[in-house]
C-alpha cells in the first residue's frame, strides 16, 4: 500500500495527499491528489470507509480539505499544469 505524503484528520474524517505519476502524449507528469474518507465501525465490528457525511461532519470536512489545499499550494514551487488547466495536462 502506498503511503500518503501528508494526512489531515478531524475525528473520523481524513484527507490524505498522494503523488501520482501520469503519462499523457508520451510525457510523464507528477500530480498530487487528495483522497477523502470517513471511517466508521460497522455493526459487525469491522472498520469501513465512506464518502457520505452527516451534517455535523461538514465543518470538519471543510477544515481538513482547506488544510490539504493550503499544504498543496504552499509546498509547490508553482501550481502544476494539471491544476492550472482544470485537470487537463497541456504544454
Amino acid at each position: 500500500m502506498v503511503k500518503p505524503e501528508k494526512k489531515f484528520q478531524a475525528g473520523a474524517l481524513e484527507a490524505s495527499i498522494f503523488e501520482n505519476e501520469v503519462n499523457q502524449n508520451g510525457k510523464n507528469f507528477k500530480i498530487k491528489k487528495v483522497a477523502f474518507q470517513k471511517r466508521y465501525k460497522s455493526s459487525d465490528g469491522s472498520w469501513k470507509s465512506t464518502g457520505s457525511l452527516d451534517i455535523s461532519d461538514i465543518p470538519k470536512a471543510i477544515l481538513i480539505l482547506s488544510k490539504a489545499y493550503e499544504y498543496l499550494v504552499l509546498n509547490s514551487e508553482s501550481m502544476d499544469k494539471a491544476t492550472l488547466n482544470g485537470g487537463e495536462i497541456t504544454d
